[in-house]
């Protein structure tokens, strides 16, 4: 008696479990729809259908699973954690952890400025003149505009052609207004607005790991590089 009221038990309990597992396995293969343009910006469905705005048909990002995704998390201080998307100036839509696996070397500019930019651009082909080629295939030079409106993709490609910034290692951004005031709080960048064309910002060069989590800060214009450029060899040669 006790033998069969065991194996009832094992039975009901493998029962639950199967059906747990077979409800888990439709959740993690659930697809994931967006709208191509990105008219509601990061806005997902669940079902196939048209964009409310453009009308476009929605177009399928994802199926994965809760592995996958695993997987693909990072550390709380990852600046990849930052789900909003960017626009590059070949007009491509990425999100920031897309430029993962290479060392990152972030500032953020204006292309209108006559003052504090010109400087801190002249400072990352300092930088970047000062890298081996070899470990220059490990690292990666990324420009983020406060200025959105202004700085169309179009007009990021022709000021990095302009400075001769237009290699594959260099990267310039364009994002809303909301998602430039996030990454410059992460980043401790102040900037405001001080007329239609000019801004007052803090100049400061930051250095990633592949993972996105900060390795460190050069603050300042025209300064002395050394360590900057010694904590991109350190990361780029591992």
């Amino acid at each position: 008696m006790k033998t069969i009221y065991t194996l009832l038990v094992f039975a009901i309990t493998l029962t639950v479990l199967s059906c747990k597992t077979n409800n888990e396995t439709k959740q993690e293969l659930a697809e994931t729809y967006q709208c191509p343009m990105l008219c509601e910006d990061n806005k997902t469905y669940s079902d196939f259908g048209s964009c409310p705005v453009c009308k476009m048909d929605l177009k399928r990002i994802e199926t994965s699973s809760k592995l996958a995704m695993n997987q693909n998390t990072f550390s709380e201080e990852s600046i990849f954690n930052l789900t909003s998307s960017w626009h590059t100036e070949e007009g491509e839509v990425i999100q920031l952890k897309d430029l993962k696996g290479k060392t990152l070397v972030m500032v953020m500019i204006y292309t209108t400025c006559k003052a504090a930019c010109p400087r801190l651009v002249a400072d990352m082909r300092n930088i970047e003149a000062q890298i081996p080629k070899n470990q220059l295939e490990n690292a990666h030079f990324v420009l983020v505009s406060i200025d959105p409106k202004t700085d169309t993709p179009e007009r990021l490609k022709s000021f990095a052609k302009e400075n001769f910034m237009d290699g594959d290692h260099w990267t310039f951004l364009q994002g809303s207004e909301s998602s430039v005031r996030e990454f410059a709080n992460v980043l401790a960048v102040k900037y405001k607005q001080i007329s239609p064309m000019d801004f007052s910002h803090s100049n400061i060069i930051s250095v990633f790991n592949p993972k996105g989590e900060l390795a460190h800060q050069q603050e300042g214009l025209g300064v002395d590089n050394k360590e900057t450029v010694q904590s991109i060899l350190e990361l780029t040669s591992k």
